[in-house]
Order: C-alpha cells, then structure tokens, then sequence
C-alpha cells in the first residue's frame, strides 16, 4: 500500500488482487493486468480459469507473459515514489508528523488549535474541512507544550499588558481578572512595529562602533609613525647620552600604554558589535515569526536596553607620547645651550 505522504498510485498501476504497486506485471486475453504470483495465486484456488476482473472464462490456462511496457512503467514509478519518501521522511532535528506510524514524516504546519503538527498528507483536512480552516496555523515547533497555559491546559492566545505574560482564556477569570488583557495576535502585530525601530537603533549603533573602531585603529598606526623622534634624539646623542636612553625607555612605556588603551577599546567595540549584530539578527528573524506566542515570550528580553557604553566621548590622542618627547627635548637643548654657553665664556 502507499506510504502516508507517496503521490497515489493510478489504478492503471495497481493490480486489482493485491491493490499494491504491480509487481511482474503480466495481461490476460481479456486485457486485465495483474502481478503475475497474483494471478497464478488466484487460479490455483480455483477450479475454472477466469478474470478476476470481468469473470471471463478460459478453456485452458492462459501462458502469460510479463507485459514490459507495464513492468518499465511501475519500475519508474517505484524509483520515483522511494526518491520522494525519502525527501519527505523527517531527518533528525526536523520536526515529525504527529499523526504518522511507523517511520515518522516531516510536518510542514504546527496548528495552535489542536497543538499538533502534521505531514502534508494529514494537514489535508485542514485545508478542505470548514471548522478546521479557521485553525491558527504556523511553521512547524517542536514544542507545542510551551503553547499551552501550564495551570488550565488551554491555549496561550492572550497576552497581558499588565504582567506582560501570555495567558489562557481561564486566566482571564482568575489570576489576571482585573488586568488589561489583548488577543496575542494583536501585540504581536504591535510589537512588530515596535521591533522595526529597534532594529534601525541596533543597526546605527553598529555603524558608529564600526567608525569609531576604525578611527582607534587610525590613531594606533599614526601613534608607531614618529620618525621625528629618532631624528631629535640622534642630534642630541652625543651631549645627552644617558638621558636619551631614560628618554626612549619613558617613549617605550607610554607607547605600550597607547597600545593597551587602544586594544582594550578595541576588543570591546568589537565584542559589541558582535553582540548588536547578533541581536540584530534575531531581532529581524523574530519580526518574521507567525508563531506570535513565541514572539511575545521573547520580545521583552531582546528589546531591553542593551549593556552597551557610550563612545561619543571617547578618544584618544596620538600624539601624547611625541608632546612628551618634544617637551623634554626641549628641556635638553635649552640645557644644552646654557652649557655651551658657559663653556664659550
């Protein structure tokens, strides 16, 4: 017989005894196809040769011989029907039909209504009985459990604005009595509008962390070009030996300073903005959901403000370590130039 989820089987292609997918086919005189062990079968359980189809009669046993256009046609039909059950057999991870024995098939719809999912096959009275088209029904979940409400077993199809939750019709009449209740559809539709302009919030704060990681790395490259530090210290080497080394070893500390400011911002800038994309990311595949009560149990977490600083304000200053040079430098020559003088008078 056809598996749950097969293409049905013509009639031309089954054999009238078994009603399974001819095998061997072979035609009696009277133009009847059937497998051939089907037909030798029936014969040997009966007295007379005759169709069981159209009860015509045989003198004599009739040689049959396997009718090959048959026999091509329903090996065809055999490869092509394996080629789709395996597409449509539910590999691990997938959710299953609910409604399949034996080898489970993948569901393509999860109905809020009856909580259950289905194959295409079963989801069919959905789709033509008039009471079940009204069902509510979404991608294919998992856990359908989550859409029930844990203390009265019905469906979570309401959302309270007061406790910010979802809740059941029963909830309505009990704990949540004087609360401002709404159709979860509706906040969820809601929220949505909401969820675009958080998305653009997210999204500008990438952009600007982006910039202000690039101008970081900038003023990181700016800080090790400094080639008028060598040429100072080298015109000075030989009065201000022992203070040119103290010197590039003060350089040394404040450039590794720089370094480590810069690659502290640096490693935090990125790490936000990994997290915003990532939210980023979740946040535009949450407004795509039609499983609104997904939606709402996960809107309030995603669309709380994020742990993020404020990088308006800060900056750093590449040249800090060079205005610390050229000072002491400076310092150097004019003590330089007093010695000079004294030695000159």
């Amino acid at each position: 017989m056809a598996t749950s989820g097969t293409p049905t089987i013509g009639k031309q292609l089954q054999c009238p005894i078994c009603l399974n997918t001819l095998t061997k086919p072979v035609s009696t005189p009277c133009g009847h196809t059937f497998c051939m062990s089907c037909i030798d079968q029936y014969w040997a359980r009966h007295t007379s040769y005759k169709c069981p189809m159209c009860k015509k009669r045989f003198n004599n046993k009739p040689e049959l011989g396997i009718n090959k256009v048959f026999a091509e046609i329903t090996e065809q039909f055999k490869r092509r029907r394996l080629s789709y059950e395996n597409e449509q057999f539910a590999k691990p991870g997938e959710v299953c039909c609910d409604f399949c024995t034996e080898r489970k098939l993948r569901a393509v719809k999860s109905c809020l209504v009856c909580m259950v999912s289905y194959c295409q096959t079963h989801l069919e009275p959905h789709q033509r009985v008039g009471t079940l088209k009204t069902h509510k029904l979404i991608e294919p979940v998992s856990n359908l459990e989550d859409r029930l409400c844990k203390k009265h077993d019905r469906p979570l199809d309401l959302f309270c604005r007061s406790d910010r939750t979802c809740v059941c019709v029963l909830c309505t009449e009990t704990d949540h009595r004087e609360h401002s209740i709404v159709p979860a559809e509706e906040e969820c539709t809601e929220k949505k509008a909401h969820l675009v302009t958080t998305e653009v919030e997210i999204k500008h704060m990438v952009q600007d962390r982006l910039k202000k990681l690039e101008e970081i790395r900038q003023l990181m490259e700016l800080s090790k070009v400094s080639p008028d530090r060598v040429r100072v210290f080298t015109a000075l080497m030989r009065s201000i030996q022992r203070c040119q080394t103290e010197m590039i070893e003060l350089v040394k500390e404040k450039q590794k300073a720089l370094e480590r400011e810069a690659e502290g911002l640096i490693k935090d800038l990125e790490h936000e903005i990994k997290e915003l994309k990532k939210r980023h990311t979740v946040l535009k595949q949450l407004s795509r959901t039609e499983d609104h009560i997904y939606f709402l149990q996960s809107f309030s977490a995603l669309c709380a403000p994020s742990d993020t600083k404020d990088w308006s304000d800060i900056n750093m200053h590449s040249d800090f370590c060079l205005g610390t040079v050229r000072r002491a430098v400076s310092l150097l020559e004019e003590r330089n130039w007093k010695s000079c003088q004294k030695s000159t008078e």
